[in-house]
């Protein structure tokens, strides 16, 4: 695409703008301000339409009109992407880093065991993880490629399922010791639930509830209960012996194959309409590093 305004004519009138003087945006750029109004005045004829009211005051003060205000949001959004794109490629030219956004559940129970595979295969590329809570703009805060959970949409981000998931009772085997076999589902109900708050957000997570119905009970759940908002958080607490909980078949995996907790009543098949995806950019699709660590994921979320 050609630009039909040289881009130092848009940072002089964004500038002046700002500072409503030729004189202060001149010494933000570093040139003079005649200069500055030279640029501005380049811009003004190209667009056929004055972009300052020009008051006098002593000195002169530049007042933009009211198309100039209409235009300012979207050229400064445009000089910071453009910055964003700059440090993108210092970053891949200078250190290699790979910035991944994930959940801080998800890095604790299946990235993190499983990461230095990855750095064993592509070891002049540096991981750094994002695991806020937060809602995390990609492009703003300068993040490759994540782990997002849920329906698959997320606005401005391309998404590839990477694994689907099932959720079923766990138990510390010292737990399942002290109390017996547990014969029936409605055993349950007599026991201390563990629920996982951190599944609230999203619309269809199965619940305890959810799950005692597939099961056939309609009967009210247990009234001894445990709530916890990290989903980590909620496997520990079971491992502990501090109850049974209804856990996420991936973030249990190691566990249950380290024999750390026990599945109870795996004949009942409840798959949660959740998934978990790989989420990026579409303008870094086709970054090196980018696709190495995703075809890592599919193929260590295949091994298992």
């Amino acid at each position: 695409m050609r630009f039909p305004i040289h881009l130092n004519a848009l940072r002089a009138f964004e500038a002046s703008a700002r500072y409503k003087s030729f004189s202060a945006a001149a010494e933000e750029l570093n040139v003079t301000p005649a200069a500055v109004g030279q640029l501005v005045r380049s811009l003004e004829d190209w667009l056929g339409a004055p972009l300052f009211h020009r008051m006098k005051s002593g000195k002169v003060r530049l007042v933009p009109t009211e198309t100039a205000e209409i235009a300012l949001p979207d050229i400064r959004a445009g000089f910071d992407r453009l910055v964003i794109g700059l440090e993108r490629l210092q970053e891949s030219s200078a250190s290699g880093v790979l910035t991944v956004s994930i959940s801080p559940a998800f890095a604790a129970k299946w990235l993190l065991p499983r990461l230095e595979r990855f750095q064993n295969i592509c070891p002049n590329t540096d991981v750094r993880l994002d695991t806020s809570l937060k809602p995390v703009d990609f492009a703003v805060q300068r993040v490759d490629v994540g782990v997002r959970y849920g329906l698959g949409n997320w606005p401005g981000l391309t998404s590839e399922k990477l694994m689907d998931e099932e959720v079923y009772p766990v138990c510390a085997p010292n737990f399942l010791h002290k109390r017996g076999h547990f014969h029936h589902p409605d055993d349950l109900v007599k026991e201390t639930l563990i629920h996982d708050l951190s599944m609230d957000s999203f619309t269809g997570f199965p619940t305890w509830s959810e799950w005692f119905k597939k099961a056939g009970i309609i009967e009210k759940v247990s009234t001894h209960n445990i709530q916890i908002n990290n989903s980590a958080a909620v496997l520990q607490s079971t491992i502990d012996g501090n109850g049974i909980a209804l856990a996420r078949s991936v973030m249990v995996r190691d566990d249950l194959a380290a024999g750390r907790l026990i599945r109870l009543f795996p004949e009942i098949d409840y798959k949660s309409p959740l998934a978990y995806y790989i989420v990026y950019l579409p303008e870094l699709a086709e970054v090196s590093k980018v696709i190495a660590f995703k075809d890592w994921l599919f193929t260590e979320s295949e091994s298992v």
